[in-house]
């Protein structure tokens, strides 16, 4: 936007004399359209454990797998009528529960500062491996071909199934700023998704070049599991039900797992 503050004089003959006293120029600031809010409708609601610190969540033939964090930490397949889960994995304390995806039958866990996973197998969940990385463990998925795993920071860390090692890394920006603490991940049609820790926020990352293209703030649902349970901590764990197209949410000491419709994700 330019504006000009111009003086005129006037003579005493027939001639206008104008004369510019000076010009101040602004530049017009071009503001960034704001990221798109994806809409969500509740479909129905699932039971939870009020004592599962919930750091992973995964749907596998139909089954809800999650896993948890602090002391104990366990893998287990929820029973969608009670919340509880059949616990099939059970770490010593020296391990911190962090999160799962399920890739060719087998079942991968983070765990927090240790700096080490653990593969198992799908079925009869012995374990398979071990494997180490470099940063701390929060969230992983994958794209049917490698491993995703996010460290708390605006990365994310693709892993090779068979070495298990990280062969790119991702970094992600909300509105051109690092979209930091990055946390439980799922990829669903193209998209990953993470939940943003001590938020009610989960943002849709295009892997292409790392950009947060939507938004889902879900605090309603999270003020709904506070009025119930006043001890409950933050939103941790989203799933991708792909048979009924529904996105599965739910968070630390939560007493529901919510089973949404959310726009654009079909």
């Amino acid at each position: 936007m330019k504006t000009n503050w111009l003086r005129y004089s006037l003579s005493l003959s027939t001639l206008f004399l104008v004369i510019a006293c000076g010009g101040t120029k602004k530049e017009e600031v071009k503001t960034q359209p704001e990221t798109p809010a994806l809409s969500y409708q509740i479909k129905s609601t699932i039971p939870h454990d009020t004592e599962a610190f919930t750091q992973g969540f995964y749907v596998h033939n139909g089954e809800l797998y999650e896993s948890t964090g602090q002391a104990g930490s366990w893998i287990g397949i929820v029973n969608v009528n009670s919340g509880k889960a059949d616990k099939k994995v059970i770490l010593s304390d020296e391990y911190f529960g962090e999160g799962i995806t399920i890739l060719n039958n087998k079942v991968y866990q983070l765990t927090w500062q240790n700096k080490k996973g653990f593969v198992y197998d799908v079925k009869t969940f012995k374990k398979l491996k071990e494997f180490e990385y470099s940063t701390e463990g929060w969230g992983i998925t994958s794209d049917g071909k490698n491993l995703i795993m996010s460290d708390g920071s605006h990365k994310l860390f693709y892993l090779d199934t068979t070495t298990l090692k990280s062969i790119k890394t991702l970094e992600v920006k909300y509105e051109n700023a690092p979209m930091k603490e990055l946390n439980e991940l799922e990829y669903i049609n193209g998209y990953i998704y993470a939940n943003i820790w001590q938020t009610d926020r989960i943002v849709k990352i295009n892997p292409a070049n790392g950009e947060v293209v939507a938004t889902l703030d879900l605090e309603n649902l999270s003020n709904q599991a506070k009025m119930i349970n006043p001890q409950m901590d933050v939103l941790n764990g989203i799933a991708w039900h792909d048979k009924t197209k529904s996105f599965l949410v739910t968070g630390k000491y939560w007493p529901f797992i919510y089973v949404l419709n959310v726009e654009g994700m079909n």
